[in-house]
């Protein structure tokens, strides 16, 4: 069976966390997590980089430090993985889900200000499959509201938008290293700040709460609680697995993206003959990273048989989300603005092929001839 996915390890995971053991230090903020969060700041610009256990962690956190009230309003898609929501709705808020853009999957930057009311407090830009949202327009909208944005890049490690990376457009950002994506540890994520007025309060809340980070650094003499938060620190196991990983991060990407061109080229076909869609070429001044290749099909019934098909063959082919707005809680805890015809036509269509980082040519090949020998090619 060919996996959706298969977890890719550099070569020196284990020696790094056989140093961080030898180290004495297996608790957050060691060495490799200060190494991490070094990577990121200097990579991306990011203002602060705090490593997290997860990237649901990284939103929990961004959600608190938006300073939430019950009933206030978020702003986001219902495309998107449950975390998004759930952040939010731990404070209280409600979100507001919008529909997303028939090209790209991301939430649709023209329905987001007639959403807005006077409980509204923030946007949440989901760049699926590692392709930006259009955030020169997000941001703008943002500005002139007083909103924060806060960007779900967990798909969109090195993915640009005008050059810069995303993460690192909005006020907060956040990352995932689930053994899903791109660059991994397992579980993990970081929070990017790139508004300096969060910072201090964003290791806060990191840490429980708590000062601590400042007492480390001989800012105060002993560390109390002085807010609201909870334990997002990693081990640093993880840590040291995913600096790892981070050296290595450019030549994940281009590999990655290296297959998802391969596919684009062997199964244009399908999109020439209008059998399928296949996602758009990059937009002008957005790069991605090679996160997903993905298939629209004609309707709910030809992608089930598809990925049937494709099983019977040896390859495990998936869908994604259930859009939030139709599931229980998204009922219970949120309210749409508008209708959500592209959500759910897309979400009922779309089928994800495999994409890591060993997936061989011969695989490859299998994987496509497979896709075409279902529609008669």
């Amino acid at each position: 069976m060919i996996p959706f996915n298969k977890p890719y390890m550099t070569g020196r995971e284990l020696d790094y966390i056989s140093e961080a053991h030898a180290g004495g230090h297996l608790a957050g903020d060691g060495a490799f997590t200060k190494r991490c969060n070094a990577w990121f700041e200097e990579k991306l610009g990011t203002v602060k980089a705090l490593l997290t256990h997860s990237c649901t962690a990284a939103l929990e956190m961004a959600a608190i430090l938006c300073d939430l009230e019950a009933g206030d309003e978020v702003i986001m898609p219902s495309y998107t993985f449950v975390s998004t929501a759930n952040a939010f709705v731990l404070r209280g808020a409600i979100p507001v889900f919008v529909d997303i853009r028939e090209d790209t999957l991301n939430i649709d930057e023209n329905l987001i200000e007639e959403a807005i009311t006077e409980k509204t407090r923030a946007i949440v830009a989901v760049h699926y499959a590692g392709i930006a949202c259009e955030m020169d327009r997000i941001m703008d909208i943002a500005n002139r509201h007083g909103l924060v944005v806060i960007e779900d890049a967990a798909q969109a490690l090195l993915s640009t938008y005008g050059g810069k990376f995303l993460g690192t457009i909005g006020h907060l950002g956040c990352l995932s290293f689930h053994e899903t994506k791109n660059v991994i540890s397992g579980e993990g994520g970081a929070l990017l700040v790139n508004d300096r007025r969060f910072v201090e309060r964003a290791e806060i809340v990191r840490e429980k709460g708590t000062n601590r980070s400042q007492f480390f650094r001989g800012q105060v003499d002993k560390y109390t609680w002085v807010d609201v938060g909870s334990s997002y620190l990693p081990s640093e196991l993880i840590g040291a697995f995913l600096y790892a990983q981070l050296e290595q991060c450019d030549a994940i990407i281009a590999k990655r993206r290296g297959i998802c061109s391969r596919y684009a080229q062997l199964l244009s076909v399908l999109e020439e003959k209008g059998l399928c869609r296949l996602p758009q070429q990059e937009p002008e001044g957005i790069r991605g990273n090679g996160h997903m290749f993905y298939l629209i099909l004609p309707h709910l019934e030809i992608r089930g048989s598809l990925i049937r098909h494709l099983k019977d063959a040896g390859i495990l082919a998936v869908f994604h989300y259930v859009p939030l707005h139709a599931s229980p809680s998204g009922k219970k805890y949120a309210r749409t603005h508008g209708g959500m015809d592209v959500t759910e036509s897309l979400s009922d269509r779309l089928v994800r092929l495999p994409v890591y980082f060993e997936l061989s040519e011969a695989e490859l090949l299998h994987i496509t001839d497979s896709v075409k020998s279902f529609f008669g090619l």
